[in-house]
């Protein structure tokens, strides 16, 4: 198999790059058009949101960092109970189980109601999420100071009032970095959607034969722009997580991106924990115990035999905006300044205009 270039890594969910997913699953959701994130978390079947140019996209495998890794593209990738369980329990302290975490529009059922108020009655916790497609998102309001600013994914916490009646206690904010690539998925959604319907039962063998069809005019992720789309609304999360009603801000970033990152934050050391976690602060400021903001880098096991592939936390990492913002505009910018790379900028312009005035400026 070719090991060069940048492919659709999973498509509806499944693997389909560097190996494909064999089972019948893959190929039954692949045939419908299923995505088996939402439909797992809504406990009925949806269809791929994306627009018909990258549906079914989920991952994109490029070795942009040098070795080949997995890079999100799209964030319901993201929906699964072992992430989002892992983020609550940090964000709200505590051990909550993933049968007291519901999805917004599966309050819609009676069922769910009445185990929601047991849950409440029995002094149970009971964690509501809201997602752009699973019941919209929560968004804070412009001000003439300040933009308007909306949520990923809105964690609330329900309890009963002194009343009996149902209210929400605190909120936590989940931030899922996808990332932004160069050109378009159409030519290999296309080649996808033609094999499949070509091929139909000998679709998994036939993608096997022609890995090809996965990578046609994919090209790499824009790592650069993506950092200076999200870092200004990761700052102003990050310290809404720490106000008064909001148990904090996870940002959970695939590890792809987060080894991309290092260059924009100063590739900065993290000290490790007695809870396993892990540290980012700034010089002369500590991190509390419960934190106002958490950075779950993570990775899809692409090895896994099982499908749709599980998804790994690599590391827990406790920090808060100022920590992010010293690395990121201090220790950054001093490592370019520092190790000649400003100091050549006079000599890149000399030698960028002799090409236009020769001799006046010797070239190397």
């Amino acid at each position: 198999m070719n090991t060069k270039g940048n492919y659709v890594s999973e498509w509806f969910g499944h693997r389909i790059y560097p190996r494909v997913a064999h089972a019948r699953q893959a190929g039954a959701d692949q045939e419908a058009g299923r995505c088996p994130f939402l439909s797992h978390t809504i406990e009925e079947d949806r269809s791929c949101v994306k627009a018909s140019s990258a549906v079914g996209v989920c991952t994109i495998s490029s070795e942009s960092n040098q070795r080949r890794q997995d890079w999100l593209a799209c964030p319901y990738r993201a929906l699964q109970d072992s992430l989002t369980t892992d983020v609550v329990r940090h964000l709200f302290g505590r051990r909550i189980e993933n049968e007291a975490i519901f999805p917004a529009p599966s309050l819609a059922r009676t069922e769910v109601q009445s185990r929601i108020l047991q849950r409440l009655t029995d002094d149970q916790d009971a964690i509501v999420f809201l997602q752009d497609k699973l019941g919209g998102e929560i968004s804070v309001s412009k001000t003439d100071r300040s933009p308007e600013l909306a949520f990923d994914v809105t964690l609330a916490e329900l309890k009963q009032d002194a009343n009996g009646e149902v209210d929400v206690a605190s909120y936590g904010i989940l931030e899922i970095q996808t990332m932004d690539f160069h050109g378009s998925y159409r030519a290999a959604v296309k080649n996808l959607r033609d094999a499949l319907r070509l091929h139909k039962i000998g679709f998994s063998k036939a993608l096997e034969n022609n890995p090809q069809w996965a990578g046609e005019r994919i090209e790499g992720p824009n790592i650069a722009n993506v950092f200076k789309r999200t870092f200004y609304q990761m700052m102003l999360k990050f310290k809404i997580g720490d106000q008064e009603g909001c148990k904090g801000c996870a940002l959970a970033i695939p590890e792809s991106v987060w080894d991309s990152w290092q260059r924009h934050l100063g590739k900065p050391d993290l000290v490790a924990r007695e809870d396993g976690c892990f540290e980012l602060s700034s010089p002369g400021r500590e991190i509390p115990r419960n934190p106002p903001a958490w950075i779950f880098v993570f990775d899809i096991d692409s090895e896994s035999e099982i499908t749709p592939n599980p998804i790994i936390v690599k590391r827990r990492v406790a920090t808060d905006a100022d920590a992010i913002a010293h690395f990121a505009l201090q220790v950054a910018p001093e490592a370019a300044m520092g190790q000649g790379g400003i100091r050549l900028v006079s000599d890149r312009i000399k030698l960028r205009l002799s090409r236009f005035w020769p001799g006046v400026w010797a070239t190397q």
